[in-house]
């Protein structure tokens, strides 16, 4: 069975670009919320400073994602002048293309770490939710 895979990561905002960025995130949820339906839960928030981005992605297993980074690709490279990520954290367990194109998007914009946390113990009561709908 596919394990899910939950995506968090945190950028700082430009100088003077949080409303472009406000902008920018409504439009990508649209735009992935229209052409990924797999994809369990995509979120973004801003910190009380308004000087941090996050994202939280949900992602059902691997394959998901990685149909996420191809599609989201040239969205993501329109904030590269607006955000520099800090760090992407993955937990679960991406197959390795995973890896390597969050490698290749924290670079784009702005050289952030990635960090892969692999499970351990605990469980999803979300699936079972899901199966039975």
């Amino acid at each position: 069975m596919a394990e899910p895979l939950y995506y968090v990561d945190r950028s700082d905002i430009r100088e003077g670009r949080l409303a472009e960025v406000r902008n920018g995130m409504r439009d990508l949820a649209a735009f992935v919320e229209s052409r990924e339906p797999r994809l369990i839960a995509y979120h973004f928030f801003i910190d009380e400073s308004e000087a941090t981005m996050t994202v939280v992605a949900v992602h059902p297993d691997s394959a998901s994602m990685e149909l996420h980074l191809e599609l989201g690709g040239p969205r993501f490279r329109a904030f590269a002048a607006l955000i520099r990520m800090r760090a992407i954290d993955v937990y679960g367990r991406p197959s390795p293309a995973v890896v390597d194109r969050l490698r290749q998007k924290a670079e784009m914009l702005g050289g952030g770490t990635v960090t892969l946390h692999t499970p351990q113990a605990g469980f999803s009561r979300w699936q079972a939710r899901r199966d039975t709908a």
